[in-house]
């Protein structure tokens, strides 16, 4: 059975740019990717605000349509908003798009491959966010 595994946007972007560090592509090496709509999302803005020529955007279109995507749906609302309630509640801020990607990763119970460990370290210890290793 394949393994996924989600992409955040940093890891996406170094991805799509082909600058992925070794240890990151033997960690990717035969896992499916995927990213969420949050990614996607980020991703087209980076491209609307730099202005990115149809050539580089059609490399971006044709790079995200080889991922998995994770979207929207009534799951993944609760989630996040148990992972936001939880989060105020301890007093803590995080991030709405590193939430939103929190979210999908533990509504569709797969992990998650980051370069910034610090901002999903209060996922991991109190929701069982599981980071790829």
């Amino acid at each position: 059975m394949p393994e996924y595994v989600v992409l955040d946007t940093d890891v996406a972007s170094l991805s799509f740019r082909d600058r992925l560090t070794s240890p990151m592509s033997a960690l990717l090496a035969g896992r499916i990717t995927c990213v969420t709509f949050v990614t996607i999302g980020e991703m087209t803005k980076w491209a609307e605000l730099r202005d990115w020529s149809p050539r580089n955007r059609q490399r971006l279109d044709l790079w995200l349509s080889r991922q998995v995507h994770l979207g929207y749906d009534l799951s993944v609302a609760r989630t996040w908003g148990r992972l936001s309630a939880a989060a105020q509640r301890r007093g803590r801020t995080a991030q709405v798009n590193d939430t939103w990607i929190a979210a999908c990763c533990l509504a569709e119970g797969l992990p998650l491959a980051t370069l910034n460990i610090k901002d999903y370290v209060d996922f991991v210890q109190h929701h069982g966010l599981v980071l790829a290793r």
